[in-house]
């Protein structure tokens, strides 16, 4: 069979990304444009800010991707482009420059949701993968356990009912003056602290649910915080970035277990930017282990928003028949499954 040649492009959030992908799995190029060092004065992303400096860099960001590729705009087979989702300027710019390209290609376009995205950066990591599987999908804006029936079917078992895991570790990174963006923060001062130090609540929701809440753990964390700031006693930074994040991490490895075991799956895929996280790495795999159960999750250059996982989840899509016409618009608020 002939490979296939995809280019991806992401620009949901504050990431500009191009890669080109063989097959869905080989990355030949993987170039991303990131804005942190722009947000972090603001304590969070400002979306008319993201927006424009996606349209900045993007035709940089794509040239740089070919080169290095080391191949041409005509070796390219298929264009895949995030489309929800995401912030709805940012989504906009990078779908707008896709489109451009298949039309002016003559080439098919496949319009990917973001978080498929992520559980596709597992197919990169891991050539062996396969479905089914189940995948905890952890990231600022997400937290999903989501059962993968097939490359592009998918069954939501939970997800968040308020914040994100990732969220909520941004607002307790910032209520500790820590700064942005907060995982990377709280996971590195966490080292350093007793994570048995303060007892935070955790939310388990209904019997059997595997729908996640961390509204409730963040709040006790600031009224903690709240607490000894009136009272006039020390805090100690890294023993409450500690406890808040064993709070998190029990709660997410207890229902990924439960889930596989309850849908006799024996194999769990972690994605996501939270999927970075040291602790929940080492928490999933230790349990995973002792269930007998594979554990699989990418690198940490693949846990963050990137193209390579676009376009290998638009590889899938496209080989399941999957394609979209250049009418596609961005859909912000697009579900896990959802197509249109």
């Amino acid at each position: 069979m002939k490979d296939l040649i995809v280019i991806g492009i992401e620009s949901s959030c504050d990431e500009t990304s191009c890669a080109i992908v063989k097959n869905g799995r080989e990355v030949l190029s993987n170039i991303i444009s990131s804005q942190i060092d722009i947000h972090k004065k603001f304590g969070g992303v400002v979306p008319e800010v993201a927006s424009r400096k996606h349209v900045e860099v993007i035709s940089n960001v794509v040239k740089e991707a070919i080169e290095k590729a080391n191949i041409s705009f005509e070796d390219i087979d298929l264009i895949a482009a995030t489309y929800g989702p995401g912030l709805v300027g940012a989504l906009l710019v990078g779908l707008s420059y896709a489109k451009g390209l298949a039309l002016s290609l003559n080439k098919p376009f496949v319009g990917v949701n973001h978080i498929e995205g992520h559980i596709a950066a597992n197919y990169i990591a891991h050539k062996e993968l396969e479905p089914p599987y189940l995948c905890l999908i952890v990231s600022g804006g997400h937290t999903h356990l989501v059962l993968v029936k097939d490359y592009t079917e998918f069954e939501v078992l939970g997800r968040t009912r308020d914040d994100a895991a990732g969220e909520a570790y941004d607002k307790v990174a910032r209520a500790l003056g820590l700064g942005y963006p907060g995982g990377p923060l709280i996971d590195a001062l966490a080292k350093e602290g007793d994570e048995y130090a303060v007892d935070f609540p955790k939310a388990y929701l209904e019997d059997e649910s595997f729908d996640f809440s961390f509204s409730g753990l963040k709040s006790a964390v600031l009224n903690y915080l709240n607490k000894m700031q009136m009272t006039g006693k020390e805090i100690k930074r890294e023993d409450v970035a500690a406890s808040f994040q064993r709070a998190v991490v029990e709660i997410l490895t207890e229902k990924a277990i439960l889930a596989a075991k309850k849908y006799k799956m024996n194999t769990i895929c972690l994605a996501g930017g939270v999927a970075a996280n040291s602790k929940l790495r080492e928490a999933l795999a230790k349990e995973c282990k002792k269930e007998g159960i594979n554990f699989y999750y990418p690198p940490i250059s693949l846990c963050t928003d990137n193209a390579a996982m676009i376009a290998s989840a638009g590889y899938f899509n496209y080989k399941a028949g999957l394609v979209s016409n250049l009418g596609l618009n961005a859909y912000p608020s697009l579900k896990i499954g959802q197509r249109l």
